[in-house]
């Protein structure tokens, strides 16, 4: 008998943030083997998923040659990863109404793993929980989730009238699935966060990652 999955599920690519690290600008726009970070990213998720979006503040036009919909925060004010979770589960409710889960993706993250979406949709199925966590070498990456839509008020209140950043504290209040993946010799939710990080990542890609 074939196994049951869960209904569709929307992309959701997270590129909010300020990139202080890098020293500005967009991370997922440095170069990595000749083509953009965001390019890996892309590469890797859209498979994945229905429908693919991605959400980042400022001038849209700068991402126009990837051909996706570009969908800033909700929010005002850099609210964080959450406000990128909440974007994604209106822009999915307006936008691919046939999936109730987005599964949400860092930018700036080009090794994940091409089948963390269906390994995610397994677990959350399996511990029949609401919703599910990646994590690697003992550590969680819940920018690395799936989320249901149907939570979007409550998220949209816990963050406009609850001043709730932290995406733990959102998430205690749910059952969530931490699903491990494997370290193949690097962690695949390894993030390029430094000019060092993405010379160690133009390694690893050499190597095969």
């Amino acid at each position: 008998m074939s196994e049951t999955k869960l209904p569709p599920v929307a992309g959701v690519l997270l590129a909010g943030g300020l990139s202080r690290r890098m020293g500005g600008g967009d991370k997922c726009l440095r170069r990595l083997g000749g083509r953009t970070v965001l390019e890996h990213v892309i590469e890797r998720a859209a498979p994945q998923v229905n429908a693919l979006m991605l959400n980042a503040n400022g001038d849209a036009g700068r991402f126009a040659r990837f051909g996706l919909e570009v969908v800033a925060d909700e929010l005002d004010g850099h609210a964080g990863p959450l406000a990128g979770v909440l974007t994604g589960m209106a822009w999915a409710r307006a936008n691919a109404p046939d999936c109730p889960f987005i599964a949400t993706f860092a930018t700036d993250a080009p090794f994940f793993p091409r089948d963390m979406v269906s390994v995610m949709e397994a677990a959350l199925r399996a511990a029949t929980a609401e919703m599910a966590a990646a994590a690697s070498d003992g550590r969680m990456h819940p920018v690395f989730g799936l989320w249901p839509v149907r939570l979007e008020g409550e998220l949209r209140e816990a963050l406009t009238r609850e001043g709730i950043r932290k995406i733990d504290i959102w998430t205690a209040r749910y059952r969530l699935v931490e699903v491990d993946f494997p370290n193949t010799g690097l962690d695949p939710f390894f993030n390029a966060n430094s000019p060092e990080d993405l010379a160690h990542a133009e390694h690893a890609l050499a190597q095969g990652q």
